[in-house]
């Protein structure tokens, strides 16, 4: 079935972009505009060889000896219905083909061609690829019940631009209707899709690649979990003796970081210039609050300061790596693992019973220099973080900073914080 049609146009930007951006550094001013009044044919390449890779090949070659020579042209198709034309200048002694929807044989047609834009006689190359990255990603995609949705993994090895496509049947009908499309260049691959109820549902998903090239479709019938918003009603602080105190406490209060809303004033800790001389400041830092109730959690989501200027988006005391620790039975406090390498495993527990709940990282800083509107609204959105779907019931939990966005590593703050899970 042809999956194609499916996808909407203006969806396959990415891969319009990621494909521009690989052919740019072909491009060769006055490829096609004639520069010489040499009308003599030009040689052909000698001496081919080829490496075959994933989706494509590299073909090295010897020039003719001729100055009248301006760039190398090689035509092929890459499937059935698609074919593609890639050139070379004078200057490189190989091209790159890529871009084929198997791993089989194809032609590869290569001609010279002269700076008054006459071709050679062609030269047939024979190339197969190795297995496309867009099948070996479908090859070990998976599909998992996940809170609230589905679960979708997968590996990206040779991190080519790729496209993951999840559809459901349209309830008027048995067509099927795209529910997401995912692309990515990250080699693991790892994200769920979320607002569903309970209730069975019979999703199908494919791999696309920027070529239009197009995977086998995956079917399984997934059963979302239940997970709610906890609720923050019940939240309180749970402060044991090695906790981290507030910054000015009775403003920049643990209890804060509840309250619905990621407006001033939020949570900060105590920095170290206002630290007691009888109680020296202590990194990492944590934190600990009790929901209230006991739950298996599937995430929460963070917002963090922006300050009126927005000097603190990506920057300041913000959190950049953390854990989350919890537990259900009556906390018992202890000094906390001091170097994020040094912790057990996820689900595992520290000597006083801390569960790992799993380490985290903020989205890394976009690379725009001043921030965009769009990164702004971004920050002032709330990042989510994802959970095992494997991790125990817990009703407290602790939060443990080792670095911020701001270098300082001697506070943190967060604004808001929202908790999600099952607590049936």
């Amino acid at each position: 079935m042809n999956f194609l049609k499916y996808i909407p146009h203006g969806c396959l930007l990415f891969f319009l972009i990621a494909a521009l951006a690989y052919t740019s550094c072909k491009k060769i001013d006055g490829y096609n505009s004639v520069v010489s009044n040499d009308k003599t044919k030009p040689g052909v390449v000698t001496a081919v060889k080829v490496v075959n890779f994933n989706g494509g090949a590299y073909i090295t070659y010897t020039l003719p000896n001729s100055a009248n020579i301006l760039y190398v042209q090689a035509n092929y198709a890459i499937s059935d219905k698609a074919t593609r034309q890639t050139k070379s200048s004078y200057y490189s002694d190989s091209i790159t083909v890529s871009g084929f929807a198997a791993s089989k044989d194809y032609k590869v047609v290569l001609y010279t061609v002269s700076r008054a834009n006459i071709k050679s006689d062609s030269v047939v190359v024979v190339v197969h690829p190795a297995t496309p990255p867009y099948q070996l990603v479908y090859a070990s995609l998976v599909a998992q019940n996940a809170f609230g949705g589905v679960n979708i993994h997968a590996l990206n090895k040779t991190q080519d631009p790729i496209g993951i496509v999840s559809l459901l049947p349209d309830s008027n009908s048995t067509r099927l209707k795209i529910q997401d499309q995912h692309y990515t260049t990250t080699d693991a691959i790892n994200y769920t899709l979320r607002g569903y109820d309970t209730l069975p549902k019979p999703f199908a998903f494919y791999v696309t690649d920027q070529w239009g090239n197009v995977s086998d479709t995956m079917y399984t019938t997934v059963h979302p979990i239940f997970e709610t918003l906890m609720n923050k009603q019940l939240f309180q602080p749970y402060v044991l003796p090695t906790d981290v105190p507030n910054y000015q406490n009775g403003y920049y209060n643990l209890s804060n970081m509840w309250n619905n809303t990621s407006s001033e004033p939020g949570y900060n800790t105590e920095q170290p210039i206002l630290a007691s001389p009888t109680k020296p400041f202590i990194w990492p830092a944590w934190a600990t609050f009790d929901m209230g109730q006991s739950a298996r959690l599937s995430r929460y989501m963070c917002w963090f300061r922006t300050g009126g200027s927005n000097e603190f988006v990506w920057n300041s005391g913000a959190p950049e790596t953390w854990v989350l620790w919890g537990r259900e039975d009556t906390p018992q406090d202890e000094v906390m693992p001091a170097d994020s390498t040094q912790l057990p495993a996820v689900g595992a527990k520290t000597p006083g019973g801390w569960i790992n709940m799993g380490k985290f990282n903020a989205p890394p800083k976009p690379a725009h220099n001043p921030l965009t509107n769009e990164d702004i609204d971004t920050w002032n959105a709330g990042f989510n973080f994802d959970l095992s779907i494997d991790l125990p019931k817990v009703r407290y939990l602790r939060l443990e900073c080792f670095h911020t966005m701001g270098g300082t590593d001697n506070y943190f703050g967060i604004m808001e914080m929202s908790v999600y899970g099952n607590p049936q």
